[in-house]
């Protein structure tokens, strides 16, 4: 007996080993109660989103499986880093959060080192109290709706390496204090509220490896970053910048300065950035020769310079680097031939020429070589030359005077050319001839547009989110899209021309619109149109990629013209209202989000730039939703579309039975709002509205269940929302129904008015949703 216990004996001590390894172990992977009663309070705050409904309070947290919406990583009983991720373009959190109560709770895990909160709808302003997170490296809270200054208190987080607060609504100027974090190395603040000039500052942070500042209000120069030694990625798009080229080092990967107000020559040291990778320096005020040593730089893959008054000569022997892939010199001042290194027929590089001055057989986008030499004296600029010497210049004027005068003395004598010389003798310099002229792009319908649709409302610039870059498309590729506009990719036609499906070489679904012009329309000139549908980006609208323009064979004037939109793939908000079974149509939370949404899109058109756009020809067909239920405007009113209007003499009359097309005036307004109720009545009513005599039955209806009881408006809204909203939110929004749908247009009220109205009916519903408890005990009158 003894013999056989001392047999088993190594194995009893075997099991105690392991048992008293495994107490240590398991108690590592616990969390203290306290953290795992925050993350609990966490999921509730969060409105308890459907990636955090699994927790429960015997969740071991520390050991859960890492997922792409969240990430808890533990050390020693605490939590170290939390990440979690909601859906892209989530909503905001009901109007019962509380921003301080959350973060109040995030202090409780003190030994935080990364923190990323992105997507999940917090909103407020960011409370000083997240300082209290003395060990945070890393802070993420991107793609929320977090909105007044970026708190002072974040200077004292010293241990911070990275911050991003991407697509929020923050405002004010970028913070002087920011320099006192020396150990950052990334600071990303794009698409928000931004203004100002950027801190002397930012120059002493030699640890930063990325800024991006991008789709702000920010102004004024750049301060010298040449200190900034560590310095890859500059991303300042999309602001208002300017007008000297930013001071940098020369280890820059990506320089991004689009859409600014820069100007004057690129600095010669360019030609010594042997690291980078990516420039685009699009639709600035850049004038002087394009050095083509840009193109063999030994590790450049993206040059995009469109937009600006480049000039010089590029030839065929140019050389570049292999591994270039995407070249844009469109709309310049460039002549010469299209390098061959940048193999046009090639489907690894991407390569954009149109409206210079190139020789390019069968491109009717290109100027005749006199229109950029005639354009650069206009600006100042000498092409292919340094601006000259007083000398030069005087030799320049005298030449251009001398011919002048002859061709005046040939026609009409002594005396018109004394009246010439006193009088006209600049504008010969100047004025380019009437053809060029007309094929240049100037216009008087909008002098001001370019410049003032720059300005879009800070309010409303959540929309951008994830488009491409606007471009000009080439008719090869909108004919490979629609496979030469094949009747299987028609959609349909709306008053501003035929829709087509189309699928891009890169795979992305986009939306075609063609309209076609008349001989007499053909010379309108569209630079400045162009200029804004390219800004016209809102969450709210199927904004547009880019166009194309097709030409009459026979003079080369604009024939046809293509928009390239995004593509909305989930139906229009009539067949998520109308039609399907009835467990499928939109709920009254829904239904009331897209009316704002569409709301939203129509402030956006009358407000966002300036001028605004009205008659927006508003349907319930023409408002389509994306997969996440957004609402986005399609078919509305674009620039090109009403100048064409007004060269037409027949009046065409606005949507739903209005009478007269809506003009630029404080009547174009009220137009959209009697759409919008229109859209509005077939939303409540939940069934389609076909004709103005069926909007002056229906309207009658309306009116009587709100002189009525709450029964009679219950019988009156589609029965597949009757028992998802609160009396007051409906009599709310079918009141503002009926003031849209007034006779007169001074009696309709305001977009503004409106969406005041939708907001608070949306809020009315969340309290009484919020206040229903889960088994009911009682009616709500």
């Amino acid at each position: 007996m003894a013999t056989s216990l001392l047999q088993f004996k190594p194995s009893y001590l075997l099991i105690a080993l392991i048992t008293l390894l495994l107490i240590p172990l398991s108690s590592q992977s616990s969390l203290y109660p306290a953290q795992t009663w925050s993350l609990l309070r966490i999921q509730h705050l969060l409105n308890y989103p459907p990636i955090l409904r699994p927790w429960h309070s015997n969740s071991t947290f520390c050991n859960l499986e890492p997922d792409p919406h969240f990430t808890i990583v533990c050390y020693s009983n605490s939590v170290t880093q939390l990440h979690i991720t909601g859906k892209p373009f989530s909503p905001s959190l009901p109007k019962t959060f509380s921003i301080d109560s959350f973060v109040t709770t995030l202090t409780r895990f003190p030994d935080l080192k990364v923190l990323s909160l992105t997507s999940l709808g917090l909103w407020g302003p960011l409370p000083a109290k997240i300082a209290r997170l003395s060990n945070l490296e890393i802070l993420n809270m991107s793609s929320n709706f977090l909105y007044g200054t970026i708190p002072h208190e974040i200077s004292n987080l010293t241990n911070l390496q990275t911050l991003i607060l991407d697509h929020n609504l923050f405002n004010g100027p970028l913070p002087n204090w920011v320099s006192s974090l020396q150990l950052l190395a990334v600071l990303s603040l794009k698409n928000n509220s931004l203004n100002g000039t950027l801190p002397n500052s930012l120059s002493s942070m030699v640890s930063l490896r990325i800024i991006d500042l991008s789709l702000n209000d920010l102004s004024g120069d750049v301060p010298d970053l040449t200190e900034l030694t560590n310095l890859e990625v500059l991303d300042l798009g999309n602001n208002s910048f300017g007008p000297q080229f930013p001071k940098l080092g020369v280890k820059l990967v990506t320089i991004v300065l689009k859409n600014n107000r820069f100007g004057g020559s690129l600095p010669s040291n360019l030609e010594s950035y042997n690291f980078l990778q990516r420039i685009d320096v699009s639709s600035n005020k850049f004038v002087g020769p394009f050095p083509p040593s840009l193109l063999s730089l030994p590790s450049v893959r993206y040059i995009n310079i469109a937009g600006n008054r480049f000039t010089g000569m590029l030839f065929k022997n140019t050389s570049c680097n292999d591994q270039l892939e995407y070249v844009d010199f469109s709309e310049n001042l460039l002549s010469g031939t299209v390098p061959s290194c940048l193999d046009l027929g090639s489907k690894d590089k991407s390569v954009f020429y149109s409206q210079n001055c190139l020789s390019v057989m069968g491109d009717p986008t290109q100027h005749p070589d006199p229109f950029c030499q005639t354009q650069a004296l206009a600006a100042g600029i000498l092409p292919e030359k340094k601006r000259g010497s007083k000398s030069i210049e005087k030799a320049i004027v005298a030449t251009c005077v001398v011919v002048g005068v002859v061709l005046c003395a040939l026609l009409v004598g002594i005396l018109v050319l004394y009246i010439f010389k006193r009088k006209n003798v600049r504008t010969i310099v100047l004025r380019p001839p009437r053809k060029l002229k007309e094929n240049s792009g100037s216009t008087g319908n909008f002098p001001q547009t370019m410049t003032d649709s720059r300005y879009i409302s800070p309010a409303i610039k959540l929309g951008a989110l994830g488009i491409p870059s606007y471009r000009t498309f080439s008719l090869e590729e909108i004919e490979a899209a629609t496979n030469n506009f094949d009747t299987s990719s028609f959609i349909g036609e709306c008053s501003n021309g035929q829709m087509y499906r189309g699928s891009l070489a890169d795979g992305s679904l986009v939306a075609i619109r063609c309209l076609k012009l008349k001989k007499k329309q053909a010379s309108i000139n569209f630079r400045n149109q162009i200029e804004i549908i390219s800004k016209l980006r809102h969450r709210h609208l199927t904004s547009a990629l880019g166009h194309c323009f097709e030409y009459y064979l026979d003079d080369s004037t604009v024939s046809r013209i293509f928009y390239i939109f995004e593509f909305v793939p989930n139906g229009n908000l009539r067949s998520n209202i109308s039609h399907g079974v009835a467990r499928q149509r939109l709920t009254w939370p829904q239904r009331i989000s897209a009316a704002i949404g569409v709301a939203k899109g129509i402030q956006f058109l009358h407000g966002g730039i300036i001028p605004g756009l009205f008659g927006n020809n508003l349907k319930i067909s023409n408002v389509l939703l994306d997969q996440n239920f957004v609402a986005k405007i399609s078919c509305y009113s674009l620039p090109i579309i009403e100048q064409r209007m007004q060269t037409e003499t027949q009046s065409e009359g606005a949507s739903n039975g209005e009478k007269n097309k809506a003009d630029h005036t404080d009547q174009g307004e009220k137009v959209d709002v009697y759409d919008f109720g229109v859209l509005l009545l077939e939303v409540l009513c939940g069934r389609p509205i076909q004709s103005y005599y069926e909007v002056g039955i229906m309207k009658n209806q309306l009116q009587l269940s709100l002189t009525g009881d709450r029964a009679a408006r219950r019988r009156f809204i589609d029965p597949v929302v009757n028992k998802s909203c609160s009396d007051e939110s409906l009599k709310t929004v079918m009141e503002i129904c009926m003031r849209c749908l007034s006779k007169e247009p001074a009696q309709r009220p305001s977009v503004e008015d409106v969406l005041w109205n939708l907001q608070f009916a949306a809020q009315v519903l969340a309290r009484s949703c919020e206040a229903s408890p889960l088994t009911p005990s009682r009616s709500r009158n």
